[in-house]
Protein backbone atom coordinates (compact mmCIF):
# COMPACT_ATOMS: atom_id res chain seq x y z
CA UNK A 1 0.00 0.00 0.00
CA UNK A 2 1.66 3.05 -1.01
CA UNK A 3 1.78 5.76 2.26
CA UNK A 4 0.71 9.05 1.69
CA UNK A 5 2.21 11.23 4.27
CA UNK A 6 0.77 15.34 5.03
CA UNK A 7 3.95 16.90 6.97
CA UNK A 8 2.81 19.62 8.52
CA UNK A 9 5.21 22.42 9.30
CA UNK A 10 8.50 22.30 9.30
CA UNK A 11 10.85 19.59 10.60
CA UNK A 12 14.40 19.64 9.11
CA UNK A 13 15.68 16.75 8.02
CA UNK A 14 13.02 14.43 9.13
CA UNK A 15 10.38 14.40 5.48
CA UNK A 16 13.87 13.80 3.52
CA UNK A 17 14.11 10.88 5.75
CA UNK A 18 10.56 9.72 5.36
CA UNK A 19 11.12 9.85 1.69
CA UNK A 20 14.29 7.56 2.22
CA UNK A 21 13.08 5.34 4.55
CA UNK A 22 9.48 4.51 2.43
CA UNK A 23 11.27 4.48 -1.07
CA UNK A 24 9.29 4.08 -3.98
CA UNK A 25 6.17 3.54 -2.36
CA UNK A 26 5.95 6.72 0.06
CA UNK A 27 4.19 10.23 -1.61
CA UNK A 28 5.13 13.39 0.60
CA UNK A 29 3.14 16.41 0.70
CA UNK A 30 4.13 19.53 3.13
CA UNK A 31 2.01 22.34 4.24
CA UNK A 32 3.27 24.98 5.92
CA UNK A 33 3.21 28.78 6.54
CA UNK A 34 5.00 30.68 3.83
CA UNK A 35 7.99 31.78 6.11
CA UNK A 36 8.53 28.04 6.30
CA UNK A 37 8.57 27.54 2.72
CA UNK A 38 12.90 28.59 2.43
CA UNK A 39 13.57 26.18 4.97
CA UNK A 40 12.09 22.92 3.02
CA UNK A 41 14.96 20.89 2.14
CA UNK A 42 15.00 20.06 -1.01
CA UNK A 43 11.25 20.22 -1.79
CA UNK A 44 11.73 18.97 -5.07
CA UNK A 45 11.84 15.61 -3.50
CA UNK A 46 8.30 16.04 -2.16
CA UNK A 47 5.19 15.75 -4.49
CA UNK A 48 3.89 18.87 -3.44
CA UNK A 49 4.79 21.83 -1.00
CA UNK A 50 1.48 23.86 -0.36
CA UNK A 51 1.84 27.29 1.79
CA UNK A 52 -0.47 29.62 3.61
CA UNK A 53 0.01 32.88 5.16
CA UNK A 54 0.85 32.40 8.90
CA UNK A 55 -2.70 34.38 10.35
CA UNK A 56 -4.53 31.91 8.27
CA UNK A 57 -7.41 30.27 9.75
CA UNK A 58 -7.77 26.70 10.85
CA UNK A 59 -10.38 26.42 8.36
CA UNK A 60 -7.88 27.35 5.40
CA UNK A 61 -5.56 24.97 6.14
CA UNK A 62 -8.46 22.29 6.69
CA UNK A 63 -9.69 23.39 3.27
CA UNK A 64 -6.72 22.91 1.45
CA UNK A 65 -5.43 19.75 3.06
CA UNK A 66 -8.64 18.42 2.04
CA UNK A 67 -8.74 19.25 -1.54
CA UNK A 68 -5.47 16.93 -1.99
CA UNK A 69 -7.11 14.82 0.57
CA UNK A 70 -9.89 13.85 -2.25
CA UNK A 71 -8.01 13.37 -4.97
CA UNK A 72 -4.93 11.60 -3.06
CA UNK A 73 -5.99 10.34 0.09
CA UNK A 74 -3.55 10.59 2.49
CA UNK A 75 -2.50 8.16 4.80
CA UNK A 76 -0.48 9.63 7.88
CA UNK A 77 -0.08 13.10 9.29
CA UNK A 78 3.60 14.08 10.69
CA UNK A 79 4.30 16.80 12.75
CA UNK A 80 7.99 17.36 14.33
CA UNK A 81 7.97 21.15 15.28
CA UNK A 82 6.31 23.28 17.96
CA UNK A 83 4.61 25.79 15.37
CA UNK A 84 1.76 24.36 13.57
CA UNK A 85 1.13 21.46 15.65
CA UNK A 86 -2.13 22.96 16.67
CA UNK A 87 -2.90 23.03 12.77
CA UNK A 88 -1.41 19.42 12.05
CA UNK A 89 -4.14 18.33 14.59
CA UNK A 90 -6.86 20.13 13.30
CA UNK A 91 -6.53 19.09 9.83
CA UNK A 92 -5.98 15.54 11.15
CA UNK A 93 -9.27 15.97 13.25
CA UNK A 94 -11.02 17.16 10.50
CA UNK A 95 -9.78 13.83 8.03
CA UNK A 96 -10.41 11.59 10.56
CA UNK A 97 -6.72 10.45 10.27
CA UNK A 98 -3.86 9.54 13.64
CA UNK A 99 -2.47 12.22 15.17
CA UNK A 100 -2.55 14.03 18.54
CA UNK A 101 -5.50 15.31 19.61
CA UNK A 102 -6.37 19.37 19.34
CA UNK A 103 -7.23 19.14 23.27
CA UNK A 104 -3.88 17.26 23.69
CA UNK A 105 -1.99 19.83 21.67
CA UNK A 106 -3.67 22.46 23.17
CA UNK A 107 -2.31 21.22 26.84
CA UNK A 108 0.70 20.97 26.07
CA UNK A 109 0.98 24.40 24.17
CA UNK A 110 -0.46 26.32 26.67
CA UNK A 111 1.11 26.34 29.62
CA UNK A 112 -1.86 26.85 31.93
CA UNK A 113 -4.03 24.98 30.26
CA UNK A 114 -1.54 21.97 31.25
CA UNK A 115 -1.16 23.47 34.50
CA UNK A 116 -5.06 23.16 34.77
CA UNK A 117 -5.01 19.56 33.89
CA UNK A 118 -2.82 18.11 35.78
CA UNK A 119 -4.13 19.35 39.16
CA UNK A 120 -7.76 18.40 37.98
CA UNK A 121 -6.15 14.85 37.89
CA UNK A 122 -3.64 15.13 41.27
CA UNK A 123 -0.18 15.09 39.09
CA UNK A 124 1.10 18.12 40.07
CA UNK A 125 -0.93 21.04 42.16
CA UNK A 126 1.62 23.90 41.52
CA UNK A 127 0.16 27.40 41.58
CA UNK A 128 0.05 29.04 38.29
CA UNK A 129 -2.43 31.50 35.98
CA UNK A 130 -2.15 33.92 33.45
CA UNK A 131 -1.94 37.36 33.97
CA UNK A 132 -3.10 40.41 32.41
CA UNK A 133 -0.98 43.48 33.84
CA UNK A 134 1.69 43.80 36.54
CA UNK A 135 -1.39 44.60 39.13
CA UNK A 136 -2.58 40.95 38.79
CA UNK A 137 1.22 39.53 39.14
CA UNK A 138 1.85 41.63 42.01
CA UNK A 139 -1.93 40.31 43.23
CA UNK A 140 -0.61 36.20 42.67
CA UNK A 141 2.89 36.90 44.51
CA UNK A 142 0.90 38.54 47.38
CA UNK A 143 -1.22 35.75 47.34
CA UNK A 144 0.99 32.41 46.68
CA UNK A 145 4.58 34.16 47.69
CA UNK A 146 8.17 34.34 45.98
CA UNK A 147 10.10 32.94 44.26
CA UNK A 148 7.88 32.59 41.02
CA UNK A 149 8.81 32.51 37.33
CA UNK A 150 7.52 34.66 35.10
CA UNK A 151 7.14 33.48 31.25
CA UNK A 152 5.18 33.42 28.32
CA UNK A 153 1.91 31.01 28.05
CA UNK A 154 3.51 29.95 24.60
CA UNK A 155 6.94 29.78 24.66
CA UNK A 156 10.39 27.54 23.72
CA UNK A 157 14.26 28.45 23.50
CA UNK A 158 14.26 30.31 27.23
CA UNK A 159 12.48 33.44 25.38
CA UNK A 160 11.08 35.80 28.27
CA UNK A 161 11.54 33.82 31.39
CA UNK A 162 12.52 35.22 34.93
CA UNK A 163 12.46 34.80 38.20
CA UNK A 164 10.42 37.24 40.94
CA UNK A 165 12.03 37.17 44.29
CA UNK A 166 10.59 40.27 45.56
CA UNK A 167 7.36 42.61 44.40
CA UNK A 168 10.13 45.14 43.22
CA UNK A 169 10.81 42.60 40.51
CA UNK A 170 7.24 42.14 39.23
CA UNK A 171 7.70 44.94 36.57
CA UNK A 172 10.49 44.00 34.70
CA UNK A 173 9.53 40.32 34.71
CA UNK A 174 6.32 41.23 33.10
CA UNK A 175 7.69 43.49 30.54
CA UNK A 176 10.51 40.89 29.53
CA UNK A 177 7.60 37.84 29.02
CA UNK A 178 5.05 40.01 27.45
CA UNK A 179 7.73 41.52 25.06
CA UNK A 180 7.63 40.44 20.79
CA UNK A 181 9.04 37.08 20.07
CA UNK A 182 9.44 36.34 17.00
CA UNK A 183 9.72 32.62 17.20
CA UNK A 184 6.68 32.53 19.36
CA UNK A 185 3.02 33.65 19.63
CA UNK A 186 1.62 36.05 21.95
CA UNK A 187 -0.61 34.50 24.21
CA UNK A 188 -0.06 36.10 27.37
CA UNK A 189 1.90 35.54 30.54
CA UNK A 190 2.05 32.82 33.07
CA UNK A 191 3.42 33.40 36.86
CA UNK A 192 3.86 30.00 38.44
CA UNK A 193 5.41 28.91 41.52
CA UNK A 194 9.08 28.05 41.14
CA UNK A 195 10.54 25.06 42.40
CA UNK A 196 13.81 24.87 44.01
CA UNK A 197 16.22 22.21 43.15
CA UNK A 198 18.01 20.59 40.00
CA UNK A 199 16.39 20.53 36.30
CA UNK A 200 16.21 17.53 34.32
CA UNK A 201 14.90 17.01 30.98
CA UNK A 202 13.12 13.17 30.38
CA UNK A 203 13.12 12.11 26.81
CA UNK A 204 10.51 9.25 26.04
CA UNK A 205 8.87 7.82 23.44
CA UNK A 206 5.48 6.02 23.42
CA UNK A 207 3.42 3.41 21.26
CA UNK A 208 -0.44 2.53 21.88
CA UNK A 209 -0.04 4.56 25.20
CA UNK A 210 2.94 2.80 26.30
CA UNK A 211 5.41 5.16 27.56
CA UNK A 212 9.15 4.27 27.50
CA UNK A 213 11.77 6.52 29.40
CA UNK A 214 14.84 6.53 27.08
CA UNK A 215 17.01 8.81 29.32
CA UNK A 216 16.94 11.68 32.05
CA UNK A 217 19.25 14.45 31.13
CA UNK A 218 20.79 16.95 33.98
CA UNK A 219 20.53 20.26 32.95
CA UNK A 220 22.80 23.28 33.64
CA UNK A 221 20.76 26.53 33.51
CA UNK A 222 21.95 30.14 33.63
CA UNK A 223 20.40 31.45 36.76
CA UNK A 224 19.15 34.42 35.54
CA UNK A 225 17.34 34.03 32.08
CA UNK A 226 17.18 29.88 32.63
CA UNK A 227 19.36 29.80 29.32
CA UNK A 228 20.44 26.31 29.33
CA UNK A 229 24.37 26.26 29.13
CA UNK A 230 24.82 22.63 29.05
CA UNK A 231 23.46 18.70 29.51
CA UNK A 232 24.65 15.53 30.60
CA UNK A 233 23.60 12.25 29.80
CA UNK A 234 22.23 10.51 31.39
CA UNK A 235 21.67 12.01 34.71
CA UNK A 236 22.99 10.79 38.01
CA UNK A 237 20.24 9.94 40.10
CA UNK A 238 19.71 7.38 42.66
CA UNK A 239 17.39 4.58 42.02
CA UNK A 240 14.89 6.01 44.19
CA UNK A 241 14.80 9.45 42.42
CA UNK A 242 15.27 7.55 39.24
CA UNK A 243 12.09 5.32 39.96
CA UNK A 244 10.59 8.88 40.84
CA UNK A 245 11.19 10.94 37.84
CA UNK A 246 9.91 8.38 35.59
CA UNK A 247 6.68 6.94 37.27
CA UNK A 248 5.76 10.68 37.67
CA UNK A 249 6.22 11.52 33.41
CA UNK A 250 4.72 8.85 32.83
CA UNK A 251 1.49 10.00 34.46
CA UNK A 252 1.92 13.44 33.05
CA UNK A 253 1.64 12.05 29.54
CA UNK A 254 -1.03 9.92 30.54
CA UNK A 255 -3.29 13.01 31.76
CA UNK A 256 -2.56 15.09 28.73
CA UNK A 257 -3.80 12.14 26.44
CA UNK A 258 -0.40 11.82 25.07
CA UNK A 259 -0.57 8.15 23.08
CA UNK A 260 2.02 7.93 20.59
CA UNK A 261 5.62 9.58 19.71
CA UNK A 262 8.70 11.25 21.26
CA UNK A 263 8.35 13.71 24.16
CA UNK A 264 10.68 16.13 25.38
CA UNK A 265 9.58 16.72 29.07
CA UNK A 266 11.45 19.65 32.17
CA UNK A 267 11.11 18.52 35.31
CA UNK A 268 12.48 19.48 38.66
CA UNK A 269 13.65 17.00 41.41
CA UNK A 270 12.29 19.70 44.47
CA UNK A 271 12.42 18.21 48.16
CA UNK A 272 8.65 16.97 47.49
CA UNK A 273 9.56 15.37 44.28
CA UNK A 274 9.31 15.85 40.75
CA UNK A 275 7.62 19.18 39.29
CA UNK A 276 7.18 19.55 35.72
CA UNK A 277 8.22 22.73 34.26
CA UNK A 278 6.97 22.18 30.50
CA UNK A 279 6.51 19.17 28.00
CA UNK A 280 7.14 19.10 24.24
CA UNK A 281 5.40 16.56 21.84
CA UNK A 282 8.58 16.53 19.56
CA UNK A 283 11.94 15.69 19.87
CA UNK A 284 14.36 17.70 22.33
CA UNK A 285 16.85 20.65 20.85
CA UNK A 286 20.38 20.98 21.90
CA UNK A 287 21.61 18.14 20.46
CA UNK A 288 19.60 15.88 23.04
CA UNK A 289 18.77 13.39 20.72
CA UNK A 290 22.34 13.11 19.29
CA UNK A 291 23.65 12.35 23.25
CA UNK A 292 20.54 10.04 23.61
CA UNK A 293 21.77 8.21 20.38
CA UNK A 294 25.31 7.83 21.63
CA UNK A 295 24.34 6.69 25.16
CA UNK A 296 21.45 4.21 24.80
CA UNK A 297 21.75 3.27 21.48
CA UNK A 298 18.07 4.35 20.05
CA UNK A 299 18.15 6.92 17.20
CA UNK A 300 15.11 8.64 18.11
CA UNK A 301 15.12 10.71 14.85
CA UNK A 302 14.70 7.18 13.14
CA UNK A 303 12.13 5.98 15.35
CA UNK A 304 9.71 9.45 14.86
CA UNK A 305 10.39 8.60 10.95
CA UNK A 306 9.70 5.10 10.88
CA UNK A 307 6.42 5.40 13.69
CA UNK A 308 5.12 8.22 11.20
CA UNK A 309 5.42 5.39 8.38
CA UNK A 310 2.91 3.49 10.88
CA UNK A 311 5.70 0.77 12.28
CA UNK A 312 6.04 0.12 15.21
CA UNK A 313 9.09 0.98 17.35
CA UNK A 314 8.40 0.25 20.94
CA UNK A 315 10.10 -3.07 20.45
CA UNK A 316 13.43 -2.41 19.06
CA UNK A 317 13.83 0.45 21.15
CA UNK A 318 13.29 -1.78 24.80
CA UNK A 319 15.85 -4.39 22.98
CA UNK A 320 18.36 -1.82 22.16
CA UNK A 321 18.07 -0.41 25.89
CA UNK A 322 19.21 -3.76 26.90
CA UNK A 323 21.52 -4.31 24.40
CA UNK A 324 24.98 -4.86 26.78
CA UNK A 325 27.09 -4.23 23.71
CA UNK A 326 25.95 -0.45 23.55
CA UNK A 327 28.65 1.88 25.23
CA UNK A 328 26.76 3.59 28.07
CA UNK A 329 29.11 6.17 28.64
CA UNK A 330 28.08 9.20 29.70
CA UNK A 331 28.14 12.60 26.86
CA UNK A 332 27.78 16.14 27.94
CA UNK A 333 27.11 19.34 26.22
CA UNK A 334 28.37 22.50 26.95
CA UNK A 335 27.77 25.86 25.03
CA UNK A 336 30.11 28.78 24.61
CA UNK A 337 28.49 32.21 25.47
CA UNK A 338 30.69 35.18 24.83
CA UNK A 339 30.42 37.91 26.98
CA UNK A 340 31.24 40.65 24.63
CA UNK A 341 28.83 42.73 22.75
CA UNK A 342 29.68 43.35 19.01
CA UNK A 343 29.77 41.94 15.51
CA UNK A 344 31.25 38.48 15.61
CA UNK A 345 34.20 38.19 13.28
CA UNK A 346 35.42 34.61 13.96
CA UNK A 347 35.47 31.94 15.71
CA UNK A 348 39.07 29.80 16.33
CA UNK A 349 39.81 26.78 18.44
CA UNK A 350 37.23 24.60 16.66
CA UNK A 351 39.70 21.77 15.36
CA UNK A 352 41.76 21.73 17.91
CA UNK A 353 38.95 21.40 20.61
CA UNK A 354 38.00 18.55 18.42
CA UNK A 355 41.02 16.78 18.83
CA UNK A 356 40.65 17.25 22.50
CA UNK A 357 40.29 13.70 24.88
CA UNK A 358 36.63 12.78 24.74
CA UNK A 359 35.45 15.46 21.99
CA UNK A 360 32.70 13.89 20.02
CA UNK A 361 32.11 17.11 17.81
CA UNK A 362 33.12 20.57 18.07
CA UNK A 363 30.77 23.07 16.11
CA UNK A 364 29.39 26.77 15.39
CA UNK A 365 25.97 28.38 16.01
CA UNK A 366 26.83 31.54 15.12
CA UNK A 367 29.20 32.87 11.91
CA UNK A 368 30.84 36.54 10.80
CA UNK A 369 28.27 39.23 10.84
CA UNK A 370 25.96 37.51 13.60
CA UNK A 371 25.55 40.44 16.32
CA UNK A 372 26.68 39.12 20.10
CA UNK A 373 24.46 40.79 22.81
CA UNK A 374 22.72 39.66 26.51
CA UNK A 375 21.94 36.14 26.98
CA UNK A 376 18.38 36.17 26.69
CA UNK A 377 17.77 33.19 24.66
CA UNK A 378 19.20 29.92 23.30
CA UNK A 379 19.74 31.91 20.11
CA UNK A 380 22.58 33.88 22.02
CA UNK A 381 24.84 30.55 22.25
CA UNK A 382 27.80 31.06 19.64
CA UNK A 383 29.48 27.49 19.79
CA UNK A 384 29.20 23.92 21.61
CA UNK A 385 31.06 21.43 22.09
CA UNK A 386 29.95 17.56 22.94
CA UNK A 387 32.24 14.76 24.79
CA UNK A 388 31.98 11.64 26.72
CA UNK A 389 33.91 10.96 29.98
CA UNK A 390 33.85 8.04 31.91
CA UNK A 391 31.45 9.16 34.33
CA UNK A 392 29.01 12.68 34.20
CA UNK A 393 31.18 14.65 35.91
CA UNK A 394 34.03 14.09 33.80
CA UNK A 395 31.84 14.25 30.65
CA UNK A 396 30.99 17.46 31.83
CA UNK A 397 34.63 19.12 32.80
CA UNK A 398 35.89 18.19 29.18
CA UNK A 399 32.83 19.71 27.12
CA UNK A 400 33.78 23.16 29.21
CA UNK A 401 37.23 23.04 29.32
CA UNK A 402 37.42 22.24 25.19
CA UNK A 403 34.07 25.47 24.84
CA UNK A 404 36.83 27.68 27.44
CA UNK A 405 39.52 27.72 24.97
CA UNK A 406 37.52 28.60 22.26
CA UNK A 407 38.74 32.56 21.16
CA UNK A 408 36.08 34.80 19.45
CA UNK A 409 37.34 37.89 17.44
CA UNK A 410 34.50 39.97 18.09
CA UNK A 411 34.07 44.01 16.56
CA UNK A 412 32.74 46.45 19.00
CA UNK A 413 31.77 50.16 18.59
CA UNK A 414 33.59 52.75 19.91
CA UNK A 415 30.40 53.72 22.41
CA UNK A 416 31.62 52.20 25.25
CA UNK A 417 31.31 48.44 24.54
CA UNK A 418 32.70 45.81 26.22
CA UNK A 419 35.02 43.10 24.32
CA UNK A 420 36.15 39.94 25.14
CA UNK A 421 37.87 36.83 24.18
CA UNK A 422 36.94 33.10 24.82
CA UNK A 423 34.67 33.68 28.17
CA UNK A 424 31.65 31.70 28.94
CA UNK A 425 28.97 31.68 31.50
Amino acid sequence: MTEHVLIVGGGREIPGLIRDAGGPDVVTTILCRMDFVPKVREPGRHDRVLALRSDAPDAEWIALAAAVHARQPFTRVGTFGERDQDRAAAVAAALGLPCHSPETIARVHDKEAMRRRLAELGVDETPGGRVADVAELRSFLARHGTPCVVKPVRGAGSFGVSVVRDLDGAEAAFARASADFEVIPDAGVLVERFHEGPQFSVEAFSEDGEHEILAVTRKFSDPVGFVELGHVVPAELSPEQTDAVHGYVRRLLDALGIAYGVTHTEVVLTADGPRVIETHVRLAGDEIPYLVHDVTGVDLVDCVVRQTLGLPVLADIRRTLADPSVDRSPEAIWFAVPRARGTLARIGGLDEAADRPGVVTAEALLGAGDVLGDLDSSESRAAFVRARGADAAEAVERARQAVAALEFEVTVSGDGAAGGSGDWI
